[in-house]
């Protein structure tokens, strides 16, 4: 019982990786210092998709649970999880693409934002030098 609690605990830390991945961007509009968490995150997000890689939390996870006596799923996360939900014909190499590109899209879109936040807080004297 413990393994499959263990399993289910690696899910919320998988889930809660995969979107602060594809969106913490936009916590560094809150809090710059996050930028320096959030950056490794979107590029491992990023490799991971764009290189076709297996996450290492999905072969934790289905270990979990198979000593806990439950059926392991086939395939990645992001299709178990994810995808399941948003495409039932399941995850193609195109989509991972995709994904990829999302993960890149939305993050460059908030680093823009803050880059252009703390550009107008610089006093133009300062930017001269």
């Amino acid at each position: 019982m413990a393994y499959a609690w263990l399993a289910d605990l690696v899910v919320i830390i998988h889930t809660a990786f995969v979107v602060f991945a594809v969106a913490g961007g936009l916590l560094v509009l809150w809090r710059a210092w996050i930028a320096w968490l959030h950056v490794p995150a979107a590029i491992w997000a990023a490799l991971i998709e764009f290189s076709g890689w297996i996450c290492p939390l999905t072969p934790l996870e289905k270990a979990l649970r198979d000593r806990a006596g439950e059926t392991a799923y086939s395939g990645g996360f992001v299709q178990h999880y994810l995808l399941r939900a948003l495409y039932p014909s399941g995850l193609t190499r195109q989509i991972q693409l995709v994904l990829g590109c999302l993960v890149l899209a939305v993050n460059i879109a908030a680093y823009v934002a803050v880059m252009r936040r703390y550009r107008h807080r610089i006093p133009a004297e300062g930017r001269d030098r």
